[in-house]
């Protein structure tokens, strides 16, 4: 339908472009009656499930983000900002930015995701970097090189070993595929790399508070991930939690209260979300109640309560599924809260009342190493449990599917097909600061 002469059209402001924002962006692509802006403090869509994958430098970091002009380039309706959201005055409607210009809107889409929480204790954050960027991605990747590196120069034993082991607290998909490609990469992709040290001997320990892994799923597939885990030689250690984290090493609590202390310089997080800033501003603004990782509780149409005008959706958001289970923080679940809020916008344009936000559970997919994984997809039936190779194969198609771009699926597809036949990871490069590893007592020259 095509905006009458002389009447406004509707303006809707999205604020943050990752699954939920753009794909709601793309719903309102056709819509002539409106007019869409989409905002983002990164000027590029990142494919957050495949982070990991540059963490361990399966992939460079350009083959899982496109800049977000370059996918809504020809939306002519969409204009696309590079600012930080910081504040929002619901009574003008306008979205406050960091630099100090104000957003106005008709309907907003508050879709800016969501961070790592460390449950109380952020110092941890400097020693044990979570996974929710780019910039984080290359930090993990920097720190495992370095691990390596810094065990081929140590000449102290104990310290040598300290650098050899690993901790990954969280059991869930990101914890859990980490410790996968990690087993790998020591196992096999630099068994032949070093000439002081077998990486083999590298220890890969995944913490979990909970009683097992991947809690998300059904049991039996949370034992098979265990089992895959522990052939590619990590240790899982679930019904324990970390109590304490420094530069050396790693406090663990089990569920008896014994306490063991794991000499560790490299720890990885995989625990917890906590909401992003904009979405506490929004929360405080509009009175709306948060869970306690701060994510808004929406109503079944993912409005605000009280501001039908302003929908929060993907990990801003409580979406509403079961009963006694909101919608997991997936992709999927963003995609399909971006594209119910576009929807709702456009009904409400033509009188329309649409039904309740409805998740459909697409499954889950988690990747264990090389050839290795466990899905859960139940509209699959039987044939939707699978575990090993099959597993590996239908996350492999799923993830090609959904990556944004057809040329970053083509150099995605060569460089696992490359990975694959070669066992080698080509993106090993050591980036960032300190590049070098602060090593205490070098092994002597030959």
């Amino acid at each position: 339908m095509v905006a009458q002469v002389g009447q406004a059209a509707h303006r809707v402001l999205i604020i943050g472009g990752g699954f939920a924002g753009l794909y709601a962006a793309r719903q309102l692509s056709k819509d002539e009656r409106l007019t869409t802006t989409i905002a983002d403090r990164r000027n590029f869509h990142l494919f957050t499930p495949l982070l990991y994958q540059v963490a361990t430098g399966a992939v460079s970091p350009g083959d899982i983000a496109q800049p977000l002009r370059s996918i809504l380039r020809r939306q002519r309706n969409t204009t696309v900002l590079l600012g930080e959201a910081v504040g929002l005055d619901p009574a003008r409607r306008e979205v406050l930015l960091a630099d100090g210009g104000p957003l106005g809107y008709d309907s907003l889409i508050v879709a800016s995701g969501a961070r790592f929480s460390y449950f109380g204790h952020d110092g941890w954050a400097r020693d044990a970097p979570g996974l929710k960027s780019l910039d984080d991605a290359l930090e993990i990747r920097r720190r495992i090189l370095i691990a390596f590196e810094a065990a081929e120069r140590e000449h102290d034993p104990g310290r040598r070993a300290e650098w050899l082991t690993f901790v990954i607290v969280g059991g869930g998909p990101t914890g859990v595929e980490l410790a996968g490609s990690l087993g790998e990469i020591a196992r096999d992709t630099l068994r032949r790399d070093f000439r002081s040290i077998d990486t083999r001997s590298a220890r890969i320990n995944l913490v979990e508070a909970l009683p097992r892994i991947l809690p998300t799923y059904p049991a039996d597939r949370s034992a098979s991930a265990r089992r895959q885990l522990e052939r590619l030689g990590a240790t899982v250690r679930t019904a324990t939690r970390v109590v304490d984290i420094d530069d050396h090493s790693v406090t663990v609590e089990r569920a008896d209260g014994t306490r063991e202390l794991i000499p560790a310089r490299t720890v990885l997080w995989a625990a917890g979300i906590l909401a992003s800033s904009f979405v506490t501003a929004v929360a405080r603004a509009t009175s709306a109640p948060t869970d306690q990782s701060g994510r808004i509780e929406v109503q079944s149409d993912l409005t605000v309560p009280g501001h039908p005008e302003i929908f929060a959706v993907g990990d801003a958001a409580v979406q509403p599924w079961k009963k006694d289970r909101a919608v997991p923080g997936v992709a999927q679940g963003g995609i399909q809260g971006g594209r119910y809020a576009a929807s709702m916008i456009q009904a409400r344009l033509s009188g329309e009342t649409p039904p309740p936000f409805r998740y459909r559970n697409r499954g889950d997919v988690a990747v264990i190493g090389r050839l290795a994984g466990v899905t859960d997809i139940p509209w699959l039936g039987p044939f939707g449990r699978q575990s090993g190779f099959p597993a590996w194969v239908l996350w492999l198609t799923i993830h090609i599917l959904y990556l944004i771009g057809f040329a970053n699926r083509i150099v995605v597809v060569v460089r696992w097909a490359w990975s694959f036949f070669t066992r080698g990871r080509g993106s090993r490069l050591i980036t960032g600061a300190p590049l070098l590893p602060p090593i205490e007592e070098p092994e002597p020259p030959a």
